[in-house]
């Protein structure tokens, strides 16, 4: 299976990205392809609502940045992962950006391989997350059609602990 990880962390080394390396590490085990999209280090603009994809564009984004580079990892992905630290019980900005521009590549419809979706989040508090979750629910799961995967999110202590990792390398083994 491809894999397209987006990665919504300016913190390479953080605990967003620790999350991510260990899944990355479980599903490579099991033999799956993982694209991770550090979209921090990109350069994606939001959306202009200019409609251009969806008139004259026929689903093609009117914005030559980074994110034809996203454009074309969807082309391929079976699985998305959407990954963030949590600001304002949201995704980070830099990720919303991309998840905005989402809006061109759902369009006529969603990108013909892409059936699965998962979510990872860090924060600092365990009662950070509705923000992301409503739009992982509304945007993923119901418009999108994506079967659910699951969310991990980590808080506190549990960012960068054994356990969680294992969790997050466990889950990467048993995707199929």
């Amino acid at each position: 299976m491809h894999i397209v990880v987006l990665n919504g962390s300016p913190r390479s080394k953080g605990n967003t990205k620790q999350m991510i390396n260990a899944f990355q590490e479980g599903a490579e085990t099991a033999g799956h392809q993982v694209d991770v999209a550090d979209v921090c280090q990109m350069k994606i603009s939001g959306c202009l609502a200019c409609e251009y994809c969806h008139s004259k564009g026929n689903g093609i984004c009117i914005q030559k940045d980074d994110m034809q580079i996203i454009y074309e990892l969807l082309k391929k992905a079976e699985m998305l992962v959407i990954a963030s630290p949590i600001y304002y019980h949201g995704i980070s900005g830099q990720l919303k950006c991309v998840l905005d521009r989402f809006y061109s590549a759902a369009y006529p419809k969603k990108p013909k391989n892409l059936k699965k979706v998962a979510m990872f989040l860090s924060s600092g508090d365990s009662d950070m997350y509705e923000g992301a979750m409503f739009s992982y629910q509304g945007d993923f799961l119901d418009y999108l059609g994506l079967e659910d995967m699951g969310v991990f999110t980590a808080h506190g202590s549990e960012n960068g602990s054994a356990a969680k990792l294992d969790e997050l390398k466990k889950f990467g083994l048993s995707l199929q």
